[in-house]
């Protein structure tokens, strides 16, 4: 059976529907991504073009700083025929009072998609896409928007769907299939990094997204270094009907023995978050400068928690699977002491970057599932037409 037979065969209702939150798609919907992902990615590979827009605009509108991410959005939207815009919020009329309301409609008269960033205040990043979405469906309804456009979640407070779905194809091509993974091990560990406020979301959402598909996940953390209590019981929850299993320790070294998967990586405690959060809305500068500082001295006292060659060894065959969704915080080159020592995460390097160069697929996937209902369908008239990206008499 082929890709797209395969694909075929799932029950989704992605058509006209945001990408907000992984725990919200069903199993068949997160299959229908990484399929339309993996063709997509075997379609360039192959030369054949995947543009299916003759004009339009992607929106792209990063509250925080990004370069996988925003490059990956840009390149997503450009292979499927889009121009990419950047909506900068200190050059628009948000910085004079503007409403959500009036901008999310001001932005999309002629616009396909809008990509969003904003995983720098608790509790607000994902309700403001909720409320972008809110106003698009307002707007399309009331004949301002000839198309609604579909919202594509890069990163909130909550979860960081594009990354986790890249992480998750990353690991079928490593480990030969999805259902190859049931039964391993993945350890999703908290790891020493000498800034604090790091979000939250790439944590919650890789428990949220690997306990779905049968995975022993286990989540490792010092003492008060928690997640989102709710999302912590969402990873539970999968894990049970799934058949995996999910489990919390406070020993880096405890969880590492026997892993095949292991993703170190820093964050800041949920309840910091929330005084932050705070602090950032109060525009308290005072207190925020004492609540970095009180962070950084607690983050110092775990040192300790670093991914090297003591704790590879630990992992199954010495050789767990080193993810990381980047920039990592490495020991002797981007700073004195961090996640990963220098030699482990060089060892892992490339495969990194390869993880990586899954999201630009994921997101076109998440934009065309959402856009066109018989998804599978359109993908075999792109592989059936066969029309080259690069034109044979271009070709050198």
């Amino acid at each position: 059976m082929d890709r797209v037979e395969i694909i075929e065969r799932l029950k989704t209702n992605l058509h006209g529907r945001d990408f907000l939150l992984t725990w919200e798609k069903s199993e068949d919907e997160l299959r229908m991504i990484l399929g339309v992902a993996d063709i997509l990615k075997e379609m360039r590979n192959r030369n054949i073009s995947t543009r299916v827009f003759d004009s339009g605009l992607a929106i792209s509108n990063f509250r925080d700083k990004s370069t996988r991410t925003r490059f990956s959005f840009a390149s997503a939207s450009n292979m499927l025929g889009l121009a990419v815009q950047d909506l900068d919020e200190e050059k628009s009329q948000i910085s004079h009072g503007e409403t959500v309301r009036e901008t999310a409609n001001m932005i999309s008269f002629l616009s396909d998609f809008i990509g969003i960033r904003d995983d720098m205040y608790l509790g607000e990043g994902n309700k403001y896409m909720r409320q972008v979405g809110t106003a698009l469906d307002d707007g399309f309804a009331n004949g301002v928007l000839p198309v609604r456009p579909g919202i594509v979640n890069l990163q909130c407070d909550m979860d960081h769907p594009t990354q986790v779905m890249a992480d998750l194809l990353h690991l079928t091509h490593e480990f030969g299939s999805l259902e190859a993974l049931r039964g391993k091990k993945l350890v999703m560990s908290w790891a020493y990094s000498p800034s604090y406020g790091k979000p939250l979301s790439v944590p919650q959402g890789v428990i949220a997204l690997m306990t779905r598909f049968g995975l022993n996940v286990e989540l490792a953390y010092p003492e008060g270094y928690d997640l989102i209590p709710e999302i912590v019981d969402v990873a539970r929850n999968n894990a049970a009907k799934s058949g995996g299993s999910f489990t919390i320790k406070h020993s880096m070294a405890e969880a590492m023995r026997g892993a095949d998967i292991v993703y170190p990586k820093s964050w800041a405690p949920f309840h910091i978050m929330e005084q932050r959060t705070q602090l950032l809305k109060s525009g308290d500068k005072k207190l925020l400068n004492e609540l970095e500082q009180t962070c950084l001295a607690n983050n110092a006292r775990h040192k300790d928690w670093e991914y090297n060659e003591e704790m590879r060894r630990l992992t199954s065959k010495s050789d767990a699977l080193y993810l990381h969704c980047l920039p990592a915080d490495i020991s002797g080159e981007s700073c004195a002491q961090g996640e990963v020592s220098a030699e482990t995460f060089e060892r892992y390097r490339i495969k990194t970057y390869l993880e990586a160069g899954y999201k630009p697929y994921i997101i076109a996937a998440m934009m065309l599932a959402n856009r066109f209902e018989d998804t599978a369908g359109l993908m075999k008239k792109l592989l059936d037409r066969k029309q080259e990206r690069v034109t044979s008499v271009l070709k050198l």
